[in-house]
């Protein structure tokens, strides 16, 4: 089973102008438009979150071991 043949593309095109009419196959367009580009909107602020929160752990780890480093060196001195 692979992809559709053109007569096939034009009849299911018919039975989709059939069950929603012509002036709703636009606004169900719009719809997906909108939804896909809601879906792009939240997963690049889920992706800068993530990357937010890696920069901060990054940072407070090395203070850490900045930290750490400097215990170190005045124990030893």
């Amino acid at each position: 089973m692979g992809m559709p043949s053109g007569m096939e593309l034009v009849i299911i095109a018919l039975v989709v102008l059939l069950l929603f009419g012509g002036k709703k196959i636009p606004e169900l367009a719009k719809g997906l438009g909108n939804g896909i580009k809601n879906f792009k909107k939240a997963v690049k602020e889920d992706d800068d979150e993530i990357a937010d929160a890696t920069s901060e752990k990054i940072k407070e780890t090395k203070e850490e071991v900045v930290k750490a480093t400097k215990a170190e060196d005045s124990q030893k001195a």
